[in-house]
């Protein structure tokens, strides 16, 4: 048995940095990994789709130059897509394994069980420590599915690793993960079918937002089937073949199943350190990360945090505030995030019926990209920006962008709301003409009106 001052499960983007700023202060911590370091984000998630999505979007973009006056042939070249993306992923990987090796941290490849509390066992090594963190994320969620367990499905673990893309494509699921490499598929020359479970895409989203990306979807050519149940998956070698209720078969080269997450959390032996679990799998802790064992603390995703890369990492800020002394909440700060479809659908804070079910008196205005200079000026007109404000206050609550690069503009509302502004204080702000940003005075603007 070792006695260490840090055991962490998992590298992902929460685990690593607090494992490596214990070891830079002088304290030993452990690090268990059984796959490759970095987590969900840097080997199947963020740093691969990204880069697969800048050459899909790319080629997009250029084909829908037309009203532009730009008439541009596109020719992609796919393996050498797929090539890049898996060099920019490792590139990725070996900084953080670098990352591990400077500071020194005790790097076990295996995977990792509790045995007692706060106690964990892997790779040969029984140790443990008066601190365990659990950062072991999700893996791809597998629908029961008559036959799909005995085809050669993808999910973004294996989506990576193609040489090429396939000629046709279907996509069970119409969340984000499924929505941001359907299209990027499309726009990079497979021919791509999206199914969706229920009556409209991204259904946590506002209607009008989630319209907006599906006429994208189809703009580009993708056909997106709604209420789509699939009843049976059958592979003969070369085709999948995909039966939907009411006994419609839909035929493709490659199957991608997104159709959510699951938490790893199967393997810990959670109960021997006293842990417990929610219904779905995800670790239970209280405000503050915490288990139910002292001591031992999740984040992100497999402790049902939302699953962005971004609240990973704050979880590893708000556990090292607290480990200093200084403890943090889990919802300590204002959630931002986005697709990375193009247009973008971004969001910060409330939407309406999130403020509503608060009890919170709402007063929304929106302000559509069409009734904006930059939006006509570059032909990126479809789509709007949504302001969310309390009646009484005028206190910005929440806001819905829709709209090209929309994630980088809506940090700019999130900050916003951590200070307290008003509209007012929006209203008062000079953006820059032209610009899209300078959308946002504009919209704050119809809050004037009585």
């Amino acid at each position: 048995m070792e006695e260490v001052d840090l055991i962490v499960i998992g590298s992902g983007q929460g685990g690593t940095p607090l494992a490596v700023e214990f070891a830079r202060a002088g304290k030993h911590a452990v690090l268990f990994e059984r796959g490759r370091v970095g987590g969900t984000c840097v080997n199947v998630g963020c740093t691969p789709s990204k880069a697969f999505l800048a050459s899909a979007h790319n080629a997009g973009r250029a084909r829908r130059a037309g009203p532009l006056g730009i008439d541009a042939g596109v020719t992609v070249d796919r393996p050498a897509v797929m090539t890049r993306v898996r060099r920019v992923r490792d590139e990725w990987r070996d900084g953080s394994e670098k990352k591990l090796a400077d500071a020194k941290v005790d790097l076990v490849r295996a995977s990792a069980a509790f045995v007692a509390e706060r106690t964990v066992a892997g790779g040969g090594r029984e140790v443990r420590a008066p601190l365990v963190v659990i950062d072991t994320g999700t893996s791809p969620a597998i629908p029961s599915v008559d036959g799909l367990a005995r085809t050669p499905y993808l999910t973004n673990l294996s989506f990576f690793e193609q040489v090429t893309l396939p000629s046709r494509l279907i996509v069970i699921g119409g969340g984000y993960i499924g929505l941001e490499l359907g299209q990027g598929a499309q726009r990079l020359g497979s021919a791509v079918t999206i199914l969706q479970s229920g009556p409209r895409l991204m259904p946590n989203e506002e209607p009008d937002a989630t319209d907006v990306i599906r006429a994208s979807l189809a703009s580009d050519g993708v056909d997106v089937v709604l209420d789509a149940k699939t009843t049976r998956v059958a592979h003969d070698g070369a085709v999948f073949r995909v039966t939907l209720e009411g006994e419609r078969t839909l035929e493709a080269e490659a199957l991608l199943v997104a159709a959510g997450r699951t938490p790893n959390t199967a393997d810990l032996a959670l109960e021997r350190s006293g842990i417990g679990t929610e219904k779905n799998g995800s670790v239970r802790v209280d405000d503050y990360l915490q288990t139910a064992c002292p001591g031992v603390y999740a984040l992100g995703d497999v402790a049902g945090q939302p699953a962005f890369t971004h609240v990973s990492w704050e979880d590893y800020r708000r556990l090292s505030s607290t480990f200093a002394g200084t403890p943090r909440r889990r919802d300590d700060r204002v959630l931002s995030y986005s697709t990375f479809t193009e247009p973008q659908l971004a969001r910060t804070g409330l939407n309406e019926r999130q403020a509503r079910d608060r009890g919170i008196d709402v007063r929304i205005e929106t302000l559509q990209l069409a009734d904006t200079a930059r939006g006509v000026e570059w032909n990126l007109e479809a789509g709007f920006y949504r302001l969310v404000t309390e009646r009484a206050t005028g206190k910005i609550v929440g806001a819905t962008l829709v709209g090209y690069e929309a994630g980088e503009i809506v940090g700019t509302i999130g900050f916003g709301i951590e200070l307290g502004a008003t509209w007012r204080d929006l209203d008062a702000f000079v953006g820059i003409h032209p610009t899209f940003g300078e959308a946002l005075p504009s919209l704050a603007r119809l809050f004037e009106a009585v």
